[in-house]
């Protein structure tokens, strides 16, 4: 099955590739250059990643680039309400 079609990239290749040491969609790029062109492979090289115990995410550069949202971060917890006596007006 391929993987990327602007470069005819393969799951069999892109596993190779994995096997060979590769552990980001960068490197993976650099060696088959799969991910470097229009980028809709790279959530799949990604998930390969993650089923071989790689990095599966992708640098903060490269989720830039692809409009990838950036993780959350836990919101920080609302301050406790201070009581406020009511105005007296005279």
């Amino acid at each position: 099955m391929y993987v990327c079609m602007c470069h005819a990239v393969t799951e069999d290749q892109v596993k190779k590739a994995i096997d060979g040491g590769a552990g980001t969609p960068r490197q993976i790029a650099r060696g088959c250059k799969a991910g470097t062109d229009c980028g809709s492979c790279v959530r799949r090289i990604q998930a390969l990643l993650g089923e071989h115990g790689a990095r599966p995410c992708p640098t903060a550069r490269l989720a830039a680039k692809l409009g990838l949202a950036e993780p959350e971060t836990p919101a920080a917890p609302a301050p406790e309400a201070v009581p406020v006596a009511p105005l007296r007006v005279a």
